[in-house]
């Protein structure tokens, strides 16, 4: 792998972290906190989520210990509750969680600089039979789960809100957009088929 691609798949991973945090910005303790969807899922939850999955796979993989490892959450704690990344605890605060995961991105990029990019782990909580895998593939890997948690975070900001765009500088989306009528315009499409009884969305 080329140095340009390796520092694209690294300003992509970047790009995916930003948008999530992004997504929390200017938004109450309560509502970073509050559960958005019928599975629990919040802002602050996504946040939890993500900063654990780049902290443990560019550390325990490659034999590293990261200097925020006191702050991540146990691999044991999983044991106990499947989801307890995926929340903030009475104990935990918002604004640390997102200085967290700030952290863990620089210690992320200072690990893929690092490590040549054909440099071979083994992920701890995989199968034995694919536990091995090359850091290329695992930033791939990773930044795949990130962008996915970066779309969610998305759609739950405009439920709270209404914020919604891309990035901070291009939201991607018309500046003279009449949402109302093009809302009223898909749901009008919408309700031209029949209902299979599989509901009628958020309508």
């Amino acid at each position: 792998m080329t140095n340009s691609e390796k520092d694209a798949l690294k300003r992509y991973l970047r790009t995916a972290r930003e948008a999530v945090l992004w997504k929390t910005e200017g938004l109450s303790e309560r509502d970073l906190r509050l559960p958005r969807t019928g599975t629990g899922t919040s802002l602050i939850g996504i946040v939890k989520h993500c900063l654990n999955v780049e902290a443990g796979y560019f550390g325990v993989t490659f034999g590293r210990t990261p200097p925020m490892s006191a702050e991540l959450v146990p691999l044991a704690a999983y044991d106990e509750d499947p989801q307890v990344d995926w929340y903030a605890t009475e104990e935990d605060s918002a604004a640390e969680l997102i200085d967290l995961y700030r952290r863990v991105g620089a210690y992320v990029e200072a690990t893929l600089d690092e490590l040549p990019f054909d440099t071979v782990g083994r992920v701890p909580w995989w199968p034995p039979e694919r536990a091995e895998i090359a850091l290329s593939q695992l930033v791939a890997y990773v930044l795949a789960d990130i962008a996915r948690h970066a779309g969610q975070a998305d759609i739950l900001r405009e439920q709270i809100d209404g914020a919604a765009g891309l990035s901070e500088t291009h939201t991607n989306l018309p500046a003279d957009a009449d949402w109302p009528a093009y809302v009223e315009k898909l749901s009008a499409i919408a309700h031209g088929f029949p209902d299979d009884d599989a509901g009628d969305g958020w309508e």
